[in-house]
């Protein structure tokens, strides 16, 4: 049995082919260009060579596909897209329109002269992978299911803020189901607010197997838990630094008993080993964090989880790792089956196991080599 997983960051996408019959230290993996890192350079080869450009489409990342974006319009060039690949940089498409994008619909794109480059949008791209995989005779003829993780700031409404939004959804889901998998989602599930989830699913046409989406940082949080040193503990801080995003969960054999979550660009070592501590503490609350432009903490458990015992205090994962590096909370850098980068595609392997019963048996039984039970630590519930 094969799923492949695919975990799409800003920088990278990590993508990783679970085999039942192979040790996971075994499947083949790959670390790619991010989605939007590739439509970085398309718009800046297109900017170099002064050729207008017309975006299409499903909803993306952005981060720096938009600010390529920003500098071919500065440029004084033409910049046109449709509106669910505009979306990609704003889900209010007035304000992509003040970035000086012209937004115009499928039919006026289709009616561009040539001499207009088409970039195509999409976060996920199958076939490309196919391709990459079947050059090296790897066949995906016998894929049992795909599992995919984009993060989604969801859409909000023009009065509320997307800081907000976005907090207010991931307490919505630890209070329905409270288990990292909560954020996971078989594609006909996708809840209409989670539009970058649901482009994923858009996109991914030609897959023919079991699709599951989820949101990245738990995704890596709970990839990390099948490293053996975090399976062991009963408790444990688990913080996710990202690129744009810092997301630490504490957990405990009951649940998720705190999250917060953090952009990256505003905290440096020191005001993160203070949010760390102080979650873990209990005392964290969501103005500390939502006032400081972060989206915002909660404490669903009051108990203080002690930072100062064991061979360390908190663990990490993450590209932007570093930064806790030199952290007087003594950090772990988790490296679940020996592999950093695939974290997160580990989580969403666990994922597809407990959203797809039918196919969860093997899948756990290679996780287990960890130390883990039949289920993800801390997914219990």
């Amino acid at each position: 049995m094969k799923i492949l997983t695919v975990d799409i960051g800003t920088g990278t996408q990590d993508i990783f082919l679970y085999d039942s019959q192979l040790d996971i230290e075994n499947g083949f993996k790959l670390v790619l260009p991010s989605p939007t890192m590739i439509v970085r350079k398309r718009l800046q080869q297109a900017t170099c060579s002064a050729l207008p450009v017309v975006l299409t489409g499903v909803t993306m990342g952005g981060g720096p596909s938009q600010w390529a974006a920003e500098d071919h319009v500065r440029a004084g060039l033409d910049l046109y897209a449709t509106p669910d690949a505009a979306r990609s940089f704003n889900d209010d498409l007035d304000a992509v329109k003040g970035m000086g994008i012209h937004v115009i619909s499928e039919d006026e794109a289709a009616s561009l002269p040539p001499s207009v480059l088409r970039i195509h949008l999409q976060d996920f791209d199958f076939t490309a992978i196919v391709k990459v995989l079947e050059d090296f005779m790897v066949s995906l003829d016998d894929l049992s299911a795909v599992a995919v993780a984009v993060f989604d700031h969801g859409n909000a409404p023009p009065d509320i803020s997307d800081r907000q939004f976005r907090f207010d959804y991931l307490d919505c889901r630890i209070r329905a189901k409270n288990r990292l998998s909560a954020f996971a989602y078989q594609a006909e599930a996708v809840p209409p607010i989670m539009t970058r989830l649901q482009a994923v699913v858009d996109s991914a046409g030609d897959v023919d197997v079991p699709l599951v989406v989820m949101d990245t940082a738990p995704a890596s949080v709970l990839g990390a838990t099948f490293d053996p040193q975090v399976a062991s503990l009963d408790r444990v801080l688990v913080a996710n630094v990202g690129n744009f995003h810092t997301l630490a969960f504490r957990l405990g054999r009951e649940g998720i008993e705190g999250v917060f979550e953090h952009h990256t660009g505003l905290v440096d070592q020191g005001k993160l080993d203070g949010l760390l501590g102080a979650l873990a503490a209990g005392s964290l609350k969501h103005e500390d964090v939502f006032g400081d432009h972060g989206h915002g903490a909660l404490i669903y458990h009051p108990e203080a989880l002690p930072l100062d015992q064991g061979e360390y205090g908190v663990v990490v994962t993450g590209p932007r790792r570093n930064l806790l590096r030199a952290s007087r909370l003594r950090p772990y850098f988790a490296v679940p089956f020996g592999d950093m980068m695939l974290t997160g595609c580990f989580g969403l392997l666990a994922a597809a196991a407990d959203l797809l019963p039918e196919l969860s048996k093997p899948v756990w039984a290679s996780l287990n080599e960890s130390g883990a039970t039949d289920t993800a630590p801390w997914d219990i519930n």
